[in-house]
């Protein structure tokens, strides 16, 4: 099984063996290394032993060949050379053999030591061979040397640590294994609720472990997630409601017409009928340009940006309504913004169609320059509808700007729409870098748009 296919428990308890394993090993070698430079140094001192032993025969002129008898736990190789490179004295095992090295100690040191291999010993391993020189009546080099000590000189210990590297490393593994598998017992929890869950179902929540960890952060963000998630189904849910009643009266409308003109065709009028009709054709295929241009604006469609004069536009716009009361302009030249100027025009005829609903008799509509929104640069262009109705109670002044939300008061049935016109009001000014809120006011709704400023 390749390694990113593995569960998270296989695979945290496999690096974790491995770690583990390679580290045991490395500190292994280490210390199998020391051990055996240790007991190298300490042989090395064994064999220099050995041969000042020979050399103290040669310097009271006691020398003879064979070595006399060493201490039984000294017994080593021993080759005494005159100063004409000669041996004239070994110990038994090495009679009649030419000298086992041919280095001797440098000036002014008397004692030198190397590894030799492949010399006269028979057993064909490499010994540490150890000189040392001795004055009398010229340089006399004795040589002494030993085998050199395998890198695992002790086995017991090698296999102590062999044995310990292996149960450590599963230990460890294992111990890895069963603490991830506990700490991941309330993700499992977690999935199984979230498996759980239906969409109509969305009540229900994730549980949220005490422990302030990764998982508790986790599972707080999932029911965060589900609140907004069961927010949005509610809208669309009261969408649904709402579409399918204004939808219902204009084909309810069409329909009621439509059969009365098929029962008497005689008695119908061809212009009376379609000027009864239109009315609801209208309101239908207003509520589906709505639907469209929230399709866009939530698709992030790009637009192409252009200068545009907000009083000019202003004025284009209040061309194209037929107006229901009295409007008041004061207008400043000059202000100009960055954007598309189709949708800008959308966003004003959203809020000035929304004014002249809910306005009593008058409704005032200023352009003009002003300090920015704290999201926006220091001068920003400022559009504000302002009509003289009822107003919006400060606790729903950004209820009005939800999808499909409809206040309860007369800003709801009169004339109004399904609830789409201010939130793609909204949408409108934030995708141009601007703001839409509602402000204070004396008397009745005051929505100001603030957009930056164009260069």
């Amino acid at each position: 099984m390749r390694f990113e296919r593995r569960t998270i428990r296989g695979r945290l308890a496999l690096f974790t063996g491995v770690a583990v394993g390679s580290l045991c090993v490395v500190f292994s070698i280490v210390l199998l290394f020391v051990i055996n430079r240790t007991a190298t140094g300490e042989l090395t001192k064994e064999v220099t032993a050995v041969g000042e032993l020979a050399a103290y025969y040669v310097d009271h002129g006691k020398l003879v060949d064979p070595l006399p008898p060493i201490p039984q736990n000294l017994i080593r190789p021993i080759q005494v050379v005159d100063p004409q490179g000669r041996v004239v004295a070994a110990t038994r095992d090495l009679r009649n053999q030419p000298a086992m090295a041919r280095f001797t100690p440098k000036s002014p040191h008397r004692v030198a030591s190397a590894v030799i291999c492949h010399s006269v010993f028979a057993s064909g391993r490499c010994h540490i061979v150890v000189a040392q020189q001795v004055f009398r009546n010229g340089d006399w080099t004795i040589y002494s040397a030993a085998p050199t000590p395998p890198f695992a000189v002790y086995p017991g210990v090698t296999a102590l640590l062999v044995a310990g590297t292996v149960i450590f490393t599963i230990a460890v593994a294992c111990g890895a294994r069963h603490t991830v598998t506990r700490s991941l017992k309330p993700v499992d929890a977690i999935r199984a609720q979230l498996d759980h869950i239906q969409s109509t179902d969305l009540g229900r929540r994730v549980p949220v472990p005490a422990a302030k960890d990764e998982i508790h952060r986790l599972a707080r963000s999932v029911n965060q997630t589900l609140d907004r998630l069961e927010g949005v189904l509610e809208q669309q849910r009261r969408f649904c409601s709402d579409a399918s009643h204004e939808l219902r009266s204009p084909i309810t409308a069409i329909r009621a017409q439509m059969e009365v003109a098929l029962m008497a065709p005689q008695d119908v009028d061809p212009a009376e009928l379609c000027n009864a009709v239109l009315p609801s054709v209208e309101r239908l295929q207003s509520i589906a340009a709505d639907l469209l241009t929230l399709t866009r604006l939530d698709a992030g469609v790009p637009y192409e940006r252009r200068i545009v004069d907000l009083a000019e536009l202003v004025t284009t716009e209040l061309k194209g309504h037929k107006p229901s009361r009295k409007i008041v302009q004061h207008l400043a030249k000059g202000v100009t913004v960055s954007g598309d100027r189709v949708r800008l025009g959308q966003l004003i005829g959203n809020l000035v169609q929304n004014a002249q609903r809910h306005a009593s008799s008058t409704v005032t509509i200023t352009v003009r320059r002003a300090d920015g929104d704290p999201r926006l640069p220091e001068k920003a262009a400022e559009l504000e509808v302002l009509d003289d109705g009822a107003g919006v109670a400060a606790d729903q002044r950004e209820t009005v700007f939800q999808r499909f939300t409809r206040l309860d008061t007369a800003r709801s049935r009169d004339a109004g729409g399904v609830g789409l016109g201010l939130p793609i009001a909204r949408q409108i000014a934030e995708s141009h870098g601007g703001t839409l809120t509602i402000q204070d006011s004396a008397q009745g709704a005051r929505f100001v748009v603030r957009l930056p400023l164009s260069p």
